[in-house]
């Protein structure tokens, strides 16, 4: 059977097969970008908890600073002092290591969203 031999309805039919296929191209598409997106967020997530953790030990160290330095000697505020400050580098040094990492994570399947663009125009333009 020739292309012109072909009626309206099989027509329509073949142009459905076909917007489905792509629809399922597409969505498997967006299934992968969202995946591998994911993928790079959990890294940065380890380095923001590290880095939270950290935090929370140089506020405890800073309150036992505190503590030891009204109660007694100074010897004993200086050593809570230093590692204290330590843990306070430390946290700022990994909550910004993790917060960089975040920046390179995208969010939208940008490919997806833009086949999808071009199979709309593909489309308008087989409906003309």
């Amino acid at each position: 059977m020739a292309v012109g031999d072909r009626s309206f309805s099989e027509v329509v039919q073949d142009v459905i097969r076909n917007v489905q296929e792509i629809v399922r191209s597409e969505v498997r598409l967006a299934k992968t970008e969202i995946r591998e997106e994911v993928a790079k967020a959990k890294p940065a997530s380890v380095w923001l908890g590290g880095g939270a953790i950290a935090g929370i030990f140089a506020i405890l160290f800073l309150l036992l600073m505190i503590m030891y330095a009204l109660a007694l000697v100074m010897a004993m505020w200086t050593a809570a002092l230093i590692v204290g400050a330590g843990l306070a580098i430390t946290a700022g040094l990994l909550l910004n290591a993790g917060l960089k990492r975040f920046r390179q994570i995208h969010p939208a399947p940008e490919r997806t969203i833009e086949t999808i663009k071009e199979n709309l125009e593909w489309a308008k333009q087989q409906t003309k």
